[in-house]
């Protein structure tokens, strides 16, 4: 009897359901792929030559900006560009390699009155990215508007902050990845600028009274930052 079934199935029943499959076929392919085209977490290290950070006071009677770059900065990332939202990090500035453009006033900074570079925990100021706040996945050759939440430590005082920032994702082609080997660059790469506002009162870190005039409690800091791929 269940030969006799299989023999004389209703061959309207199997066109629904070849129709069927090949909707579905339709449906699918473009939304699961053969496999996502990015869906895994990248590991990316800091490309010094490529990266600077930027910290601006502007005081009552002097406004002044201090810079470094190459070995002056430091930083991993860890980002899957289809989920950047759960991205994490660490950038650290040497600030015993920052120059404002005079240096009886570098000095004066990294001095025991002030920021202590000579203690090792002092001397570098640094960013642990915690989340990133951002509409959907990143887009190759993009630069997105996103937040960055994270901990700013300066003098060991650490205090969380949101930075505005964009990001952008370059992909090179393998020919590219050939010319640009030389410079540092790899086959995904990752360009951030972002800033962000701290105070000296939020990490404990008093004026001496010869700076009053001449460096603002607000701090302005800017990074221009290449990542590339490890």
């Amino acid at each position: 009897m269940q030969h006799l079934e299989g023999r004389h199935r209703d061959p309207r029943r199997t066109d629904v359901i070849r129709s069927t499959a090949r909707v579905l076929a339709v449906v699918l392919v473009p939304v699961l792929g053969p496999g996502p085209a990015f869906a895994d977490v990248i590991a990316f290290k800091l490309l010094p030559n490529y990266s600077r950070a930027t910290f601006k006071s502007d005081a009552p009677l002097e406004t002044f900006v201090g810079n470094t770059a190459a070995e002056g900065v430091a930083g991993t990332l860890a980002v899957d560009p289809a989920k950047p939202q759960t991205a994490t990090g660490m950038v650290k500035v040497d600030m015993n390699l920052v120059r404002t453009g005079v240096d009886k006033r570098d000095a004066d900074m990294r001095s025991k009155n002030f920021l202590e570079t000579e203690v090792d925990a002092n001397r570098w100021v640094t960013f642990e990215v915690k989340g990133v706040e951002i509409n959907g996945p990143l887009e190759v050759g993009k630069a997105i508007p996103v937040k960055v939440r994270g901990v700013l430590t300066v003098k060991q005082k650490p205090v969380e902050r949101v930075a505005d920032a964009t990001v952008t994702w370059i992909k090179l082609t393998p020919e590219q990845v050939e010319n640009q080997r030389r410079f540092g660059f790899t086959a995904d790469n990752i360009k951030v600028r972002a800033r962000l506002a701290t105070t000296f009162a939020d990490h404990n870190i008093p004026l001496p009274q010869i700076f009053v005039f001449k460096v603002a409690n607000e701090i302005q800091l800017e990074t221009d930052l290449t990542f590339v791929r490890q």
